[in-house]
């Protein structure tokens, strides 16, 4: 029997919520209604109405929804840790949800921002992607590769990365080859070429972890650049950032436009948190958003 304080509407939540998979950050977007349901469950456990007060199951199902993209998900989440509400007070991780809220113009996380000061820059580990390598739609043709992959998974959350985008760049870029040359004398894991090298200070650009730490580098550069755009900041990657101001997004060459696709299909998200600081976004970044806008319409 349920107790009492489960009203019928949380009920009906709830027993929607029961039939969904467990949400993950690389799944499919859920609806408005699924949303819904997962954030009533949280709230329950979060109050403790109807089942017994568990605040790090509510930060958990909070997280789901926010790596949905849900903003009022994101808002109660920040809000927990604005207040130490069942968590230790974190203001840094409450405003990176706010900013990722405010971003999509929810106006109580807006608020919230002016008390609670600078978002953190590194990711949440709740908001870390956790795939495991048989669920990665990538076989593994030996241990080395691998490894490699691990390195890139490793390392990608110091520079504010989701390890699957930068995974995904890694595999698209060389095959998870670290003495990869392409006919462009791109070198390496990242395949950076020699001006990308010198840029973020890879002096040897054969050795796994320097590669990787300059593909991050531009990564989280591109990130800041292009205000979280994945779709440009693969552009980017592969092209050039210089073309995609020229062209006001993807440049019109096929490699560029096959390697976008690859990149949106394994990350399977078209924004990502970005840290401001690193650079002042492309001064054509309006024109760009503009003209993608009329696309859709």
């Amino acid at each position: 029997m349920l107790p009492r304080l489960l009203n019928p509407a949380l009920l009906f939540a709830l027993a929607c919520y029961a039939v969904l998979p467990a949400p993950t950050f690389a799944a499919e977007e859920l609806s408005p209604a699924q949303l819904r349901a997962l954030r009533e469950e949280a709230r329950a456990f979060e109050h403790g109405e109807g089942v017994p007060k568990d605040p790090a199951q509510a930060i958990k199902l909070y997280c789901d929804g926010a790596r949905a993209g849900d903003p009022e998900a994101r808002y109660s989440i920040g809000w927990m840790y604005a207040n130490g509400r069942g968590v230790s007070r974190d203001d840094g991780i409450a405003a990176y949800f706010f900013k990722l809220a405010a971003e999509q113009g929810h106006e109580p996380s807006r608020n919230m921002l002016r008390f609670v000061g600078t978002p953190a820059t590194e990711i949440p580990e709740c908001m870390r992607e956790k795939v495991a390598d048989d669920a990665d739609d990538f076989l593994y043709t030996s241990e080395k590769q691998r490894q490699l992959a691990e390195l890139v998974r490793r390392l990608a959350p110091e520079y504010g990365i989701e390890p699957r985008l930068a995974l995904a760049i890694a595999r698209t870029e060389s095959n998870l080859n670290a003495n990869a040359v392409s006919s462009k004398n791109a070198q390496g894991l990242m395949q950076l070429i020699p001006e990308t090298s010198e840029r973020f200070n890879v002096r040897k650009p054969f050795d796994p972890e320097q590669n990787v730490r300059g593909g991050l580098s531009y990564l989280r550069w591109l990130l800041a650049y292009f205000r979280g755009d994945v779709t440009l900041v693969a552009a980017g990657y592969n092209a050039g950032e210089g073309a995609v101001n020229r062209y006001l997004g993807i440049p019109p060459y096929a490699e560029t436009r096959g390697y976008v696709q690859r990149i949106l299909q394994t990350f399977r998200r078209d924004d990502h948190p970005f840290d401001a600081a690193v650079t002042d976004p492309s001064p054509n970044l309006p024109k760009i958003l503009q003209s993608k806008s009329r696309i859709k319409s």
